[in-house]
């Protein structure tokens, strides 16, 4: 299917790329969705510019590609509870989003996408580094992907390794937008999920970890650590990722079945605004 309602135009030789063309505080016609989608499968992370939309806008264009995830530690905005303020001012003392990671992927069905609108945005830094699952996994030896094919992750959704055990209510003191909440009891927020991920509609295989997998499933840590190291380092090489500019009206959209992101903490003394909406996924395969 070729574009007729956008342009796309690349933003690397890795993954990602600025649409134009949709104005998203508008309903979207059926070509216009196909072509967004498609714009999105074949590039992992798309970008729009110069959108003016509000949060009730924005959680319509999100439902054009599947039901709501609600995140299950974090209150949503007053008036539009599906959609979350993520802030940070001077006053923080880390970025939300500073670690290499794949969102919600600690829940049994993690997350399809994320939509991303930048609201306030730091004169420079703030950006936001992707990377492309595929490539990562394609580059990898034959002998590591017959060890690593059916060994499973698992990822929990609070008290994170990396933070030394601190709960996310305790990280997010102080903050007024950004208000923690406890998950139902009978909501999973840790899960084991297959490490090489085939993606349900591309088919194609990928790597599927982020910085909530704090072992793989049913190994001795120190065997689990040293797999986990080399792929760490392995999928962050430069030739797998992009790099995001944000300004403010900014969207990107992210397909988190193939990408991991990061959010570089390079901007003190300046604040940043993001309202952020997460679309439902399946399980993993």
């Amino acid at each position: 299917m070729a574009y007729k309602k956008i342009e796309v135009k690349s933003l690397s030789g890795a993954l990602g790329a600025e649409v134009s063309g949709p104005d998203l505080s508008k309903k979207l016609d059926r070509q216009t969705f196909n072509e967004v989608h498609k714009a999105l499968l074949e590039h992992q992370v798309i970008f729009f510019r110069n959108q003016k939309i509000t949060p009730q806008q924005q959680l319509r264009f999100a439902k054009y590609f599947g039901p709501i995830h609600e995140h299950p530690y974090m209150k949503g905005m007053d008036g539009c509870p599906q959609v979350l303020r993520i802030s940070r001012t001077p006053k923080d003392p880390r970025a939300f989003g500073n670690a290499w990671h794949t969102d919600q992927m600690f829940v049994p069905t993690p997350a399809l996408g994320t939509i991303l609108y930048g609201v306030t945005i730091p004169d420079t830094g703030g950006d936001t580094c992707f990377v492309n699952m595929y490539k990562a996994y394609d580059a990898l030896s034959p002998g590591m992907k017959k060890m690593l094919a059916k060994v499973k992750t698992w990822a929990v959704g609070d008290k994170f390794k990396k933070f030394g055990g601190e709960k996310r209510a305790d990280s997010w003191k102080g903050k007024a937008t950004m208000r923690a909440k406890i998950p139902p009891n009978d909501l999973q927020t840790e899960t084991a999920h297959p490490l090489i991920r085939t993606h349900p509609i591309t088919k194609r295989k990928g790597l599927y970890f982020g910085s909530h997998v704090q072992h793989l499933y049913d190994m001795a840590e120190d065997e689990s650590e040293a797999i986990l190291e080399f792929l760490r380092k392995h999928v962050v090489k430069p030739e797998f990722t992009c790099r995001f500019r944000w300004t403010e009206g900014s969207l990107a959209f992210w397909d988190n079945r193939c990408t991991q992101h990061y959010a570089v903490d390079d901007y003190p003394g300046q604040s940043r605004v993001m309202h952020r909406v997460t679309i439902r996924g399946d399980r993993p395969f």
